[in-house]
């Protein structure tokens, strides 16, 4: 997600990590994972303080993982601001909240996992407003976070077009939100996925306004670890193509047991069973780890739909998320 444009201090993100990553985690017995303050479909809690998303769920993936137990997560709610000087001081072991990865972000002392969600910068407008189409929003008044990328690539998108616009740019997302919904803006930009989530939450509503087709920014959204911590970047970043192989593969959670016996060598390597693999061994990890995962959290395709897909409260359609020999970017390096 489009967030806040300066990035932690050089020297701070380069902070040691005594011990190892996995080493801590084990010994504390819960993963302390950074997650949105409550972004529906991605990150939020429910209200009995119960966590779910697509973010949580990566979260969990990693716990089930190293822990044997998807549960032992100790979730972290970081505003834009927070989530990456917490990483870098090492008050979380992941931070798992629709974070763009960027050029800037990567060299200053974080390390981002494959994208979760392939995402960009779109325009929410009420159906009564006249745009249905970003090139009709010449002269509109745009609401915008103050201080992100989201308010960069707005004046970027602008400038390019020759259209002109009014900004109004509030740092504090609920009164930013609120601006909107109150109508003191004809469009609400940030990420289509968030803008999805906002929509949503307008229960009574939400189908009097729409988000407008184009897309006019690239925004994967990854999970980030520390820097200098190979062993525990190596685990966050084959979790997450073990959920894309799964998927592949056809192996969801109520099946997976079944799949212990298949004779597909892939599906053997992935699931630990082939004889002389050891493929658990060289993450630090047993050979049962990606059984774990998919049997406490699914599959990539199964986490997706259950959170943002078209059966969830966000009715999002794969598109680029989906997997690649469906047309989409959700592509896993060979487990092997």
């Amino acid at each position: 997600m489009a967030a806040a444009l300066a990035p932690p201090a050089r020297a701070a993100a380069k902070a040691p990590v005594a011990g190892g990553t996995l080493e801590q985690v084990r010994q504390r017995g819960a993963l302390r994972c950074g997650v949105n303050t409550g972004l529906p479909g991605f990150g939020a809690p429910d209200s009995n303080g119960e966590w779910s998303g697509l973010d949580v769920d990566v979260c969990r993936a990693v716990a089930a993982a190293v822990l044997g137990d998807a549960h032992k997560v100790h979730f972290i709610p970081l505003g834009s601001r927070q989530r990456f000087s917490s990483l870098a001081a090492g008050e979380i072991d992941l931070l798992s909240r629709n974070t763009t990865w960027t050029l800037s972000r990567d060299v200053q002392g974080m390390e981002f996992a494959p994208p979760v969600y392939y995402d960009g910068q779109a325009f929410m407008v009420r159906r009564s407003f006249h745009a249905r189409s970003v090139r009709e929003l010449d002269g509109a008044t745009i609401c915008v976070q103050q201080g992100t990328t989201t308010e960069v690539n707005l004046a970027d998108y602008f400038q390019s077009t020759g259209m002109k616009y009014t900004p109004l740019a509030i740092e504090d997302l609920g009164e930013l939100v609120a601006a909107f919904f109150a109508g003191r803006c004809d469009a609400y930009t940030t990420d289509a996925s968030a803008l999805a989530a906002t929509r949503a939450a307008q229960t009574t509503s939400a189908d009097d306004y729409l988000i407008l087709p184009e897309l006019i920014s690239k925004e994967p959204l990854a999970p980030a670890v520390r820097k200098g911590d190979e062993q525990w970047f190596d685990i966050v970043k084959w979790t997450i193509y073990a959920l894309i192989e799964a998927e592949e593969r056809g192996i969801t959670k109520a099946n997976v047991q079944d799949n212990l016996a298949s004779a597909a060598p892939g599906v053997q390597r992935l699931l630990g069973v082939r004889t002389g693999a050891g493929l658990g061994k060289s993450l630090g990890l047993d050979d049962q780890w990606a059984v774990r995962i998919i049997a406490q959290v699914g599959n990539y395709g199964e986490v997706f739909e259950r959170n943002v897909g078209r059966n969830s409260v966000l009715r999002l359609n794969r598109g680029l998320n989906a997997l690649w020999n469906q047309g989409g970017l959700m592509y896993a390096m060979p487990i092997r």
